[in-house]
């Protein structure tokens, strides 16, 4: 992999840490190839709330369920864990704010801990985190999507796969062509899959108002309080609630991210918790215990239910959820690939600009490759070694919060939370990892042994500096294709 620096002409992108850009700046910043600033406040809104609430809160339930062993300790678990995602929000706040870098945990585990531990994050969500996450959320779209054509059985899987890929590849060309389309898709959807959420609450009231509230009856009954099983369902919960860091991946195309990007995290996970919180509510006064376990997708079996002949309509929703959250995903994670690349991480291709629309295209097609990948492989086995190994970074992330409050003291914080709030984040979510390693420990071994994998390929691809003539060769035509080939150039070149 070529670093930036080894492109003869291009050097990497200067970054200011702590510091607001001045107007001669931002006029400067016109006349030359970068993203552009389109972000606003709202527009942070719908891509937090649109990238958490996907197909999480359909599929969850039952596994939060069976590891709290009782609905009302499993509705603790799910408003534990919105509190618990609102915390660790407002500790990535702080770090937004404070390092006003796109690609989020990569680049405060780089000021924080160095290029090393930064490229192991950017190794796994290279292959792993981000398309194993996209793969999901189209496969889920896909089989939503096609439920009511087949409501008597499985979809064929080939149709499936199919379907995932199509819109994998529709959003990714909406990405690469316009952002003002994708933020007004996002915004469209995020709304909508809210107002589908409320709907399904309202069922729910209308049922209970007829009389039917024996599900809602001994909510504490059969209680599992084993340390292992709790966190478990902790785990599944944040699961659900994973998203809440994605608007930091875009910290750099956000108006005025100094006040937008708290903002829209005090707005949006209050309203998640809310939200999440209802929904699961709706399931439990509808649904016994033992429909709830027995059922692979709860809303369908609420929908079942409640609906009848209209049960149609919750599969919709279901895809109308996970469209939004794909197409917001595509969009953040998108960014972190292309900081990767412009640091020198990955190959300089990958950080390239297209000098017509300013968007990032091969960054968005090459993770869109990687996703396709995924789709025609078995992806579900990955999501406890996902979850794992997230979880895991996310805590080097808010340990460099505490961390550079002692070793960099001076670097100017426009959001300072109270120490109180990552202390306590950072202790729960470590419990909660120590527990999960006694009940999964393979889970947790194998998403250790793929961090561990990416320390060799950082020596020979990033720190060794004899590196034979034929890669660095490999390298540079690799970028000059593919700028030709998109008409790109790096940040900050002039324009064509």
């Amino acid at each position: 992999m070529a670093k930036v620096s080894d492109v003869v002409g291009l050097s990497p992108k200067p970054m200011d840490v702590g510091s607001g850009s001045s107007d001669s700046d931002d006029k400067q910043s016109s006349e030359r190839v970068r993203l552009k600033k389109e972000l606003g406040l709202m527009n942070g809104v719908a891509i937090i709330v649109g990238v958490i609430v996907g197909s999480g809160i359909f599929v969850s339930p039952v596994l939060v369920l069976e590891h709290a062993g009782s609905k009302g300790m499993a509705l603790i678990v799910w408003v534990l864990s919105g509190m618990l995602s609102m915390v660790g929000a407002l500790c990535y706040g702080e770090l937004g704010t404070m390092i006003p870098k796109s690609g989020g945990d990569y680049a405060y585990i780089g000021e924080a801990f160095g290029s090393l531990l930064s490229f192991l994050y950017l190794w796994v969500a290279l292959f792993i985190l981000v398309p194993t996450g996209n793969a999901i959320t189209a496969l889920i779209f896909a089989q939503n999507i096609l439920q009511p054509i087949t409501p008597y059985c499985e979809p064929p899987k080939i149709a499936v796969r199919l379907i995932a890929a199509l819109i994998t590849c529709f959003l990714t060309v909406i990405n690469c062509y316009n952002v003002k389309w994708v933020t007004r898709i996002q915004d469209s959807f995020t709304a909508a899959k809210v107002l589908a959420l409320v709907i399904t609450f309202i069922a729910s009231l209308w049922y209970l108002f007829s009389g039917n509230t024996e599900n809602l009856e001994c909510m504490m009954q059969g209680t599992n309080m084993k340390p292992g099983d709790i966190a478990i369902a902790f785990y599944t919960g944040l699961f659900s609630y994973s998203g809440w860091n994605y608007l930091n991946f875009v910290t750099e195309e956000l108006k005025d991210p100094y006040k937008n990007l708290p903002r829209a995290i005090y707005i949006s996970m209050p309203v998640v918790t809310l939200i999440y919180a209802l929904t699961n509510v709706a399931f439990f006064a509808v649904l016994s215990n033992d429909e709830i376990l027995s059922s692979q997708t709860v809303a369908v079996t609420f929908s079942t239910k409640i609906l009848g002949t209209m049960s149609w309509i919750m599969p919709l929703f279901v895809a109308l959820c996970t469209f939004g959250s794909l197409n917001g995903a595509i969009y953040t994670s998108s960014r972190l690939f292309f900081v990767g690349a412009r640091n020198g991480h990955l190959p300089l291709a990958i950080s390239l600009i297209d000098i017509r629309r300013m968007t990032p295209v091969p960054s968005l097609i090459f993770m869109c490759l990687v996703t396709l990948l995924l789709l025609f492989n078995d992806v579900d086995s990955l999501i406890v070694y996902v979850t794992a190994v997230e979880a895991l970074f996310t805590l080097a992330s808010v340990a460099g919060l505490l961390w550079m409050r002692h070793s960099r003291p001076q670097l100017l914080r426009p959001i300072k939370i109270n120490l109180i709030l990552p202390i306590t984040f950072l202790l729960i979510c470590t419990l909660l990892f120590i527990f999960s390693c006694f009940r999964q420990p393979l889970e947790v071994g194998v998403g250790i042994a793929l961090i561990a994998l990416g320390v060799p390929v950082y020596y020979v691809f990033i720190e060794w500096k004899r590196r034979p003539k034929w890669m660095h060769a490999a390298c540079n035509w690799l970028n000059l294709t593919c700028s030709k080939l998109f008409l790109c150039l790096p940040e900050d070149s002039k324009e064509l």
